[in-house]
């Protein structure tokens, strides 16, 4: 359960805080397959509600021309109008995917597709807590077709910690870059993400190479081999609206496969690709349908650390000694009967689970029950 609470302070500014209560744990403690089935589903968990405050930022827009454009009201933005060419800049926590990696088909677990790497680029390795929000500072320009957006932030202190890392010793630079066009029923956008983090990260090979040589155990050899290192990554992002009643979404990305993933999950490269139906093609305006393919894969790099008996993020079965893909393929059926609430029907297949043809394949089940007033 999330509140979100805002106040307009100046012209163009706005504070945004959102207190949260979790409870529960996702699917097999969340692991066992890369892109993980549910987007709300974080790293950990209890077994009592618990409180939260995964946001708390300002936001400040400056108008700098052209036409004006009509902003509806939605959690964590006032409604209004603003103008087309303007300076956004944002200061606080939240998380990366608030400002990064949008697209309209695919980016919210609440109300679109669930899956991890449905929902954002598999290899969008971005800065997060175990809950997936970091501390940072973003700027965003929006002029005509384009927009330009930067943005420095903590990491964790060590690999998927629940504690951020203060004074931005160990952080991650993101920049993008956002190109519309199009008009009318076959608008579309185009984004590239680039990200690199610096912190104290494992090459794998350095892990693999102490461990035998030293009889350690990997996981530990991991944490010696740790040392003060980048890993970067790039994906691209694409939304199309092929018709009134048809929308295209694709993502693409590669990370670093030589460094060990750092926050969010163990994937090197990943592709992914969907289509989103509102339901006035049968009758049921509000009622939206989807369905997606992820093919996420690793390094080679990292198939020798996984089949030596090293643990990433979600993955690690103590051997790997037939690496495959692993491909997801998600489909969902959202009913919307009365504003503001709706009931997804959703269902993943997911194939080689976390790399291992010997594992799977696997069905998963999902029911969501969304209310927002």
């Amino acid at each position: 359960m999330t509140l979100y609470l805002g106040a307009r302070l100046w012209s163009g500014a706005e504070a945004w805080v959102n207190p949260e209560i979790d409870q529960g744990f996702g699917l097999d403690n969340t692991l066992g397959v890369a892109g993980f089935p549910s987007g709300e589903a974080y790293k950990v968990g209890r077994s009592h509600p618990y409180w939260r405050l995964p946001r708390l930022y300002l936001r400040q827009s400056i108008d700098q021309g052209g036409s004006r454009e009509s902003v509806e009201s939605l959690a964590n933005q006032f409604g209004g109008t603003r103008s087309s060419d303007r300076w956004v800049f944002t200061v606080g926590k939240f998380s990366v995917t608030d400002i990064f990696d949008a697209n309209q088909y695919a980016h919210d677990p609440r109300a679109d597709f669930m899956n991890w790497t449905a929902v954002d680029s598999g290899t969008f390795d971005y800065a997060a807590d175990a809950w997936g929000y970091t501390a940072g500072a973003a700027a965003e320009h929006y002029r005509g077709p384009w927009t330009m957006r930067l943005a420095v932030f903590e990491l964790s202190k060590v690999p998927n910690s629940e504690v951020l890392e203060p004074g931005f010793h160990e952080l991650q630079w993101v920049a993008e870059v956002e190109r519309r066009y199009g008009q009318r029923d076959h608008a579309g956008k185009l984004l590239v993400t680039v990200f690199d983090s610096r912190a104290r990260m494992a090459r794998l090979d350095d892990a693999v190479n102490l461990a035998r040589a030293t009889g350690a155990n990997l996981n530990a050899a991991l944490v010696a081999a740790r040392g003060y290192r980048g890993r970067a990554g790039i994906s691209l992002n694409l939304q199309q609206q092929l018709t009134p009643a048809l929308g295209l979404f694709a993502r693409a990305g590669k990370a670093g496969g030589q460094v060990e993933a750092y926050e969010f999950s163990d994937i090197d490269q990943s592709l992914a690709a969907g289509l989103s139906m509102p339901g006035s093609r049968w009758g049921h305006a509000d009622d939206t349908a989807g369905i997606a393919l992820v093919v996420n894969s690793i390094s080679a790099a990292r198939e020798r650390f996984l089949n030596m008996g090293g643990l990433g993020i979600l993955v690690g079965d103590g051997r790997l000694p037939n690496p495959r893909a692993e491909q997801i393929l998600e489909s969902y059926y959202q009913l919307t009967r009365r504003r503001g609430i709706q009931l997804t029907f959703d269902y993943q297949y997911v194939v080689n689970p976390a790399y291992n043809a010997e594992r799977g394949p696997a069905s998963v089940l999902s029911l969501r029950a969304h209310a927002q007033f």
